[in-house]
């Protein structure tokens, strides 16, 4: 899986924080996302796909 985040969409929820922590965090200053593993292990997976569901601004794509 690869992960691409367009930060110009991000409005800065928190929902891909609170799904999958160890792959997407927050700028303290705007709290736009950031993505910490663009290319998780398969065990995260899941949790990014439910990232990528529960994202209001559709900011984050997942590709095989």
């Amino acid at each position: 899986m690869h992960i691409t985040i367009d930060e110009a969409k991000c409005c800065g929820a928190g929902q891909c924080v609170l799904a999958a922590p160890d792959v997407f965090d927050q700028r303290d200053e705007d709290g736009v996302v950031v993505l910490l593993d663009a290319r998780p292990p398969a065990g995260q997976h899941d949790k990014v796909r439910d990232a990528a569901a529960v994202c209001p601004a559709a900011a984050i794509e997942t590709h095989a």
